[in-house]
């Protein structure tokens, strides 16, 4: 357990600049070699998440194509027309635009890509940017509750869970919608004096500039969609749906590369392979802790069966867990042992990883990546008004996000 804290602190901190890999991979070594775990065990945990991360390096490059593409700033444009001089508009765009993002291009997409067009949109229709960089952070983690790409939890979950792509999104559309609209409710009343004087930042003779017509990129938008598509139909036929993630990404890495808008070095640079072995190495230290005394630990704290108690009380578990020692790690923890019990659990824990990290800095990576981006542009967030906004947030969303799924279980089935 210690050296799953060093892990996961030296990813937190990430001293020097230095990527998390450089810790978790000796550390994964260093227990093979002990014998904490087991050779052919730490090659079985890799084989099987060597399918998922391969999704999540197709989706992180798929993504960064699209704003190569232009997706994100046209997308920030907009939004900026769409304002017209009402800056108190902003947010709901924001939020439709960033719930959108995250479910389809995941959480990574809107924290690294579209934070910093968020921050330029505020500034050009006169709004605070607070509001809405806030809601971006909290919106890559509640919003990627909807599809299996949206988020890597949700690719650990998917492969748990048994269900097809399909089925995975309607089981969670309702909760995905009920928690972003409790999110959007807390927003405004929580931001309520900084979205009115937004509104009241140019002087009231003035007219603002009309933003000029945005280009609307076609292309990317006809290949993310046929993407979604694909994702659907390889799962219905049951092939892997990374298959179709790697189909999107390779049509427009040509189109880049034809264009001469990329290079195959920042194709590789977008997949982020130094995260990919991070997963993998994390992935073996929390098998070797779970083996060595944590599941039992656990395995008490989660309820058996699909009745709505078991459901809050799996939520509330992951929740905790997450902001304990990180979501990623606390997914790789409770789902073994959530999917014994069937797919209504493994969706439950998903919930409380994915809106348990608005809570603390520390829950998710994303909001770790989030945090670097508002220090790039001279902001720091404050600790307490973080904090005061997850605790608003984080409990009325987890319940209406698992009231949704236990509705959704009983009219759709899991």
């Amino acid at each position: 357990m210690v050296l799953l804290l060093v892990v996961l602190g030296f990813a937190v901190t990430r001293p020097r600049g230095w990527p998390e890999v450089v810790v978790a991979v000796p550390a994964a070594v260093l227990l093979v070699a002990i014998r904490a775990i087991s050779l052919p065990y730490a090659e079985a945990e890799l084989t099987r998440l060597a399918p998922v991360v391969g999704f999540l390096a197709a989706v992180l490059v798929l993504a960064q194509l699209c704003d190569d593409e232009g997706l994100f700033r046209d997308a920030g444009a907009l939004m900026a027309r769409a304002c017209r001089g009402r800056p108190r508009r902003l947010l709901v765009l924001v939020f439709v635009t960033a719930s959108a993002i995250t479910a389809v291009l995941s959480l990574d997409a809107t924290v690294v890509l579209l934070t910093p067009v968020v921050f330029a949109t505020a500034v050009q229709v006169g709004a605070r940017p607070k509001p809405h960089a806030y809601a971006c952070t909290h919106l890559a983690n509640t919003a990627s509750l909807l599809l299996p790409v949206s988020n890597l939890t949700n690719l650990l979950a998917f492969a748990a869970s048994g269900l097809s792509f399909t089925r995975f999104a309607a089981l969670m559309a309702l909760p995905w919608i009920a928690a972003i609209a409790t999110e959007y409710l807390v927003f405004r009343r929580f931001f309520a004096t900084d979205l009115g004087a937004g509104a009241s930042v140019l002087p009231t003779p003035a007219r603002p500039r009309e933003p000029t017509e945005p280009e609307v990129p076609v292309f990317v938008l006809v290949v993310v969609a046929c993407t979604l598509a694909g994702f659907g139909l390889t799962s219905l036929a049951g092939i892997n749906p990374a298959w179709a993630a790697f189909a999107g990404a390779l049509v427009l890495a040509v189109r880049a590369l034809a264009q001469h808008r990329t290079t195959p070095t920042g194709i590789l640079r977008a997949a982020n392979v130094p995260f990919l072995a991070f997963v993998l190495a994390l992935a073996i230290v929390v098998r070797a802790v779970v083996d060595n005394g944590l599941a039992g630990t656990v395995r008490h704290l989660i309820p058996a069966g699909a009745t709505l108690p078991a459901l809050l009380g799996t939520a509330a578990v992951a929740a905790v867990l997450a902001n304990v020692i990180n979501n990623l790690p606390a997914v790789l923890v409770l789902l073994p042992l959530a999917a014994v019990a069937g797919p209504g659990l493994v969706l439950a824990t998903l919930i409380g990883v994915n809106i348990g990290p608005n809570l603390t800095y520390v829950g998710s990576l994303a909001t770790l990546l989030w945090r670097r981006v508002l220090h790039e542009h001279d902001t720091e967030p404050d600790l307490g008004e973080f904090t005061r906004l997850g605790l608003l947030t984080v409990p009325t969303a987890l319940i209406v996000a698992v009231l949704g799924l236990w509705a959704a279980l009983h009219l759709i089935g899991g």
